[in-house]
């Protein structure tokens, strides 16, 4: 699983809050992902994301233009098919 968090150069406490939110859902989960913080204008422009912070999990985009919440977060990971798929063998 891959999970980008997109913000605008200049950055902000607010893409610091949606990453340290994001990485707590992680380990509450325990579900290893692949987490990038991108500040990079072009990268919002690719995926047309115009406010930030944005959370795309598997290059969708999710949430938008707010910090994401853990138990938000932690609900559109279980969504996952891959998870699904995880959390079937196991059982």
């Amino acid at each position: 699983m891959r999970i980008d968090i997109l913000c605008k150069p200049e950055g902000g406490k607010s893409c610091s809050m949606a990453l340290n939110n994001v990485r707590q859902a992680l380990s509450e989960l325990g579900v290893e992902a692949e987490v990038h913080l991108f500040r990079d204008q072009r990268k919002m422009i690719d995926n047309r994301v115009y406010v930030v912070p944005a959370l795309m999990i598997d290059d969708d985009v999710r949430i938008a233009g707010r910090v994401p919440e853990i138990n938000e977060i932690e609900s559109i990971i279980v969504e996952r098919p891959r998870y699904l798929k995880k959390t079937a063998k196991v059982a």
